[in-house]
């Protein structure tokens, strides 16, 4: 072979990998695309929210902790066998910190051990390392964006706040480029005083380029009744999701769509403009009285 040949099959060999993530992360984003995630390893995530997701052919991410009575409550809580059936089933397991632990400036040095108490129990049980994370009580730190990254994580999720408030549920739909890959916002997080048109609100926002990230808990709940979704309501929206025609993912999924090394180099800009946004609106609304 002459060695010119020889020279440029090297240059792509080498170029290759850059390539096919160009090219994943050139793919368009539809409109009707929705992340489905579930936190705190509840388990009717395993007896209600499985089938139903498995039915309509739908991903997901499972964002799994050990915190609150998960060792012993296994009313409540799912088993470690559970967990390695929702991977096996095609679920992501993604990882919400061993004890659930709120991050903060004040412990973010325990964050990789909290991340690491949970990627090791999947290597016990041959469940690949987490690459997506859940602020625990969606409280978020700056100071945690680095030690995400040195981790390897990809993704982290938060909630609606704090933009809007956090116990109306509500939040805005993640713009990729716009928001930080480590400070996705959730555009509902369900609770119990929703109802079947409050959840339809939250889906449409997925239009022009913004994904609608969907934050369950318990579906019911038993622990912790204040973040409670029915399950007749559940699974009356999971079939709108499908009779309507929305693309429903796991949040690791987004790879497809979303180039992380393109991330904002502020990564609270776009929170600071919806806030004032938000802040305009009710001036506005005020002056009209």
């Amino acid at each position: 072979m002459p060695c010119f040949i020889r020279f440029w099959l090297l240059v792509v060999s080498a170029l290759l990998p850059f390539i096919g993530d160009r090219l994943r992360a050139a793919e368009p984003i539809p409109d009707r695309l929705i992340v489905m995630t579930f936190d705190d390893s509840v388990k009717s995530h395993f007896t209600v929210a499985r089938p139903v997701l498995k039915k309509y052919g739908f991903g997901a991410t499972f964002f799994i902790t050990e915190g609150f009575t998960f060792k012993s409550n296994k009313t409540d809580y799912m088993t470690w066998k559970e967990i390695q059936t929702l991977h096996e089933d095609g679920f992501e397991i993604g990882n919400h910190t061993r004890d659930h632990m709120g991050v903060s400036p004040s412990n973010v040095d325990q964050l990789e051990e909290q991340l690491k108490g949970i990627d090791d129990q999947c290597r016990a049980m041959n469940i690949p390392r987490t690459v997506s994370f859940a602020w625990p009580g969606n409280a978020i730190c700056l100071e945690a964006l680095p030690v995400l990254e040195k981790y390897g994580m990809r993704y982290a999720r938060r909630g609606g706040n704090p933009e809007l408030k956090q116990w109306s549920g509500r939040g805005y739909a993640y713009e990729p480029g716009e928001d930080h890959h480590f400070l996705i916002p959730s555009a509902a997080v369900p609770l119990p005083k929703w109802t079947f048109d409050d959840m339809v609100a939250a889906a449409f926002q997925a239009r022009n380029g913004r994904i609608a990230v969907f934050q369950f808990h318990g579906v019911p709940e038993g622990e912790h009744p204040f973040v409670n979704t029915p399950r007749p309501l559940f699974e009356r929206f999971l079939r709108y999701l499908h009779d309507h025609k929305y693309k429903v993912i796991a949040l690791k999924e987004i790879e497809r769509y979303v180039e992380t090394k393109n991330a904002p180099s502020d990564p609270w800009a776009i929170i600071d403009q919806r806030i004032g946004k938000k802040n305009a609106n009710v001036k506005k609304d005020r002056s009209n009285d």
